[in-house]
């Protein structure tokens, strides 16, 4: 049997055993794949977007490299509504509006199965890209959604499993932007001052050839490329005037974290974060973003003379990785370590024009949610990380389309305390029995809870807590398997409601400036020995939504679980 028709056949038993054990959903199970648009569904957009292999050039010198890409011809809408990115690997840029009513003709050319992910925006289950709905080659699937989201930066990548992290690393990626009526009321940066900035690494082998990793060991450290792509292309520099501008940044790469930051010591200024605009500008002297993260960041370049240069970097940290200590995973990673410090993009001033915009001191409206607003402040739900020896895990389970523990089960409408963190203390990374189909499980069973510590309601701490489940000195605490995790959540958006960091080491001080959690978040960055709290509504839709690690590696491996909204 070969690879592609082995995984064919575990997908298509997989999708059996989840039509059975959800009979009410509406799955992908065999004549159940949406293949035409919904008569009473008025579309406002019409896409059709085509999954394929090119040769693109990417290096300055040298042949032209095969990538797998999204191309797209718009049908119906604003003829803004695509901005494509000429000899790009890179999917168009999709401009979208609040309120408009989308419909996508998504046809897999590719010669494996895909589906397409809306990273950070609010939709119906059959619309999300669960792997599930993975459709063959020559198949066509279609999305239609309304776009609920406010004013912000998404992005949007495959997501079959067991695929994604090569079909993504091999160019299956795009930004979306989202624009609505508070953002129109600000004076912010637009046109030629509003700029993507998609951070990713890759590799090149001979003939410019991209290289992927494919030994275990490679897979679960999560891949690093050598060469640092902005927009697709390398040693990127923008050409900018003395104006200030908007740079929607997005760590679009597989499992490398940056630390954004300039070469002068100047600090960063944000506007928004993962797919919305935040209630007033955040400065800190760096920002950190994960895979899977956005930030939106207003660079000023007003007062500085034509001719002068600036150079962004991703500034030196350690603490993410196995035995990282400076230099993290040298001995793995000997071109570009995690941590290291390297250029991303040079922005050189060539014109200078008369006043520039200003930055707003207040953004858009913002409803911050406490825990009066959740319904299960005392006992919030686990996503417990795990490392078990060639096999990454959430809540001591690998994924599975036909499972959801039962605190998994999420009443439609519910709000949500969700708690992050490292679990150290299950057997093996395993301590959750449970049972066939449908699982039934107590989520506290084989855990041994440590006390957080004591905080005031800035979310300010104050005590330490004992060994234990979060960042525990067990088999597995403060070893090999201790790393960083961006756990991503599919559906709506969170707000984060603390970090604990009574168990972190001292590394953390290389990264802890550089975290902005005082808005709408889909990722969030855990640090190894960090808990993370946060709150998370499950309205509008009801259906299977996933959770899962956004080191793309990791998920690929199992390290991925998902929420039954009912």
């Amino acid at each position: 049997m070969t690879l592609i028709n082995r995984r064919r056949f575990i997908q298509q038993s997989a999708l059996s055993a989840a039509v059975a054990s959800f009979p009410s959903l509406l799955l992908a199970k065999s004549g159940n794949i949406k293949t035409t648009a919904t008569p009473g569904f008025k579309a406002d957009v019409e896409i059709e977007f085509t999954a394929h292999t090119a040769q693109i050039r990417i290096l300055a010198t040298g042949p032209a490299t095969q990538v797998q890409t999204y191309s797209a011809k718009l049908i119906k809408g604003p003829r803004q509504t695509l901005q494509q990115l000429p000899d790009n690997f890179l999917g168009p840029v999709l401009n979208f509006q609040q309120g408009q009513k989308v419909r996508v003709f998504f046809k897999n050319n590719l010669n494996e199965p895909s589906i397409i992910h809306w990273h950070g925006l609010h939709v119906p289950q059959r619309s999300d890209g669960h792997p599930m709905y993975s459709i063959e080659s020559g198949e066509q699937f279609v999305y239609e959604f309304e776009v609920m989201n406010r004013a912000g930066t998404s992005f949007y990548h495959s997501h079959s499993h067991n695929l994604t992290a090569e079909q993504v690393y091999r160019g299956l990626a795009g930004l979306i932007v989202v624009t609505d009526s508070d953002e129109r009321k600000l004076d912010l940066p637009s046109g030629e001052f509003d700029v993507p900035l998609v951070i990713q690494d890759r590799s090149f082998g001979d003939n410019n050839q991209l290289q992927y990793v494919h030994m275990m060991h490679q897979r679960m450290a999560g891949f690093l490329g050598d060469r640092i792509l902005v927009n697709g292309k390398p040693d990127a520099e923008f050409k900018v005037k003395s104006a200030a501008y908007r740079f929607r940044a997005v760590n679009g790469s597989n499992s490398r974290i940056y630390k954004l930051g300039w070469d002068d010591g100047t600090p960063l200024t944000a506007i928004g974060t993962d797919a919305c605009l935040l209630p007033k500008p955040e400065t800190r002297p760096y920002i950190m973003l994960a895979p899977g993260e956005r930030v939106d960041l207003w660079l000023d370049f007003s007062g500085r003379a034509v001719g002068s240069k600036l150079v962004m970097y991703s500034l030196p940290f350690s603490g993410t990785q196995p035995g990282m200590s400076g230099r993290g995973m040298g001995m793995m990673h000997k071109g570009l370590p995690q941590g290291a410090k390297f250029a991303i993009a040079t922005f050189s001033v060539t014109e200078k024009v008369g006043d520039s915009i200003k930055l707003p001191e207040v953004l858009v409206p913002f409803q911050r949610l406490t825990l009066a607003d959740v319904d299960n402040a005392d006992k919030p739900l686990p996503i417990g990380i795990s490392m078990k020896p060639m096999r990454p895990l959430l809540n001591g389970k690998s994924f599975a389309m036909d499972k959801v523990l039962d605190f998994e089960r999420v009443a439609l409408g519910a709000v949500k305390k969700v708690r992050i963190f490292h679990d150290h203390e299950m057997p093996g990374g395993g301590g959750m029995k449970h049972t066939a189909k449908v699982e039934v499980e107590n989520p506290m069973r084989g855990m041994r809870m440590k006390k957080p510590m004591d905080h005031d309601e800035s979310g300010q701490e104050h005590g330490g807590g004992k060994k234990g489940m979060g960042g525990g000195m067990g088999m597995m605490g403060g070893g090999m398997l201790d790393m960083a995790h961006p756990i991503h959540l599919h559906g709506q958006q969170f707000q984060v409601l603390r970090r604990v960091t009574g168990m972190v080491k001292a590394d953390y001080a290389s990264v802890k400036d550089g975290y902005i959690d005082s808005g709408w978040k889909d990722t969030v960055l855990v640090m190894p020995g960090e808990e993370v709290e946060i709150i998370k509504p499950f309205q509008d839709y009801k259906g299977l939504f996933l959770y899962h690690c956004h080191n793309l590696e990791h998920e690929d491996l199992g390290m991925m679980r998902q929420f039954l909204v009912e």
